[in-house]
């Protein structure tokens, strides 16, 4: 059994990209964005049927809110409804620490709630 690697092993074993994401979550591209998650991608596909079919005015996809001087929260998407109301939404898999600081920051800083999904 070999202990090292060549040079030319250790760059084809970078090429074939076999660096997994810390929580499963496997990037995905859809029409030219590409998503942190699967379920980010399929929840995206979903707003633009219904955009589609007159369910919701519009939608933004990863919205920046700054929460303090070098504090920023990017949420996966706001939801424009035709009655004139938003919703913030957060596609998780797993919430972390830092996650849950920032959401409830988040909501005190701005009155809103997070939906995750």
């Amino acid at each position: 059994m070999q202990e090292h690697w060549s040079i030319e092993q250790y760059r084809e074993y970078q090429k074939k990209g076999s660096k997994k994401s810390k929580y499963g979550a496997i990037k995905t591209s859809v029409d030219g964005h590409t998503f942190d998650s699967k379920k980010e991608a399929d929840y995206y596909c979903n707003l633009k049927l219904r955009l589609q079919g007159g369910d919701i005015k519009g939608f933004c996809l990863q919205p920046v809110f700054i929460l303090a001087p070098g504090l920023k929260y990017k949420a996966d998407f706001i939801v424009f409804y035709n009655d004139g109301t938003t919703e913030i939404i957060d596609t998780k898999g797993f919430k972390t620490k830092e996650y849950i600081t920032k959401k409830k920051v988040f909501e005190d800083k701005y009155n809103l709630k997070i939906k995750e999904e």
